[in-house]
């Protein structure tokens, strides 16, 4: 089963807001996931994006894919993914 942090849009129409998930590839944008990681409103002037750090990092570490939007929030919010990637790998 490959598995993607990914965003999942909830919210009215006009007025998104997104929920930052763990799933299945396979599953549909706004169907089934695993775990709920963080939010994202898009519409705040600062762009207001939260995500628990030590979750998102053991799905990661798990072999989670992580998506281009969901790693550039990461990385705005001090999350670097693919340095964790590369500090998994050097300690095997």
């Amino acid at each position: 089963m490959a598995v993607k942090i990914r965003l999942r849009r909830v919210g009215k129409k006009k007025v998104p807001h997104y929920r930052i998930v763990v799933a299945d590839s396979r599953a549909a944008r706004d169907g089934k996931f695993i775990e709920q990681i963080g939010t994202y409103d898009p519409k705040k002037e600062a762009t207001e994006a939260t995500i628990e750090k030590e979750r998102a990092m053991a799905w990661i570490k798990d072999g989670a894919q992580v998506s281009e939007t969901v790693k550039s929030l990461m990385r705005k919010n001090g999350i670097d993914p693919d340095e964790f990637k590369k500090a998994i790998k050097k300690k095997k």
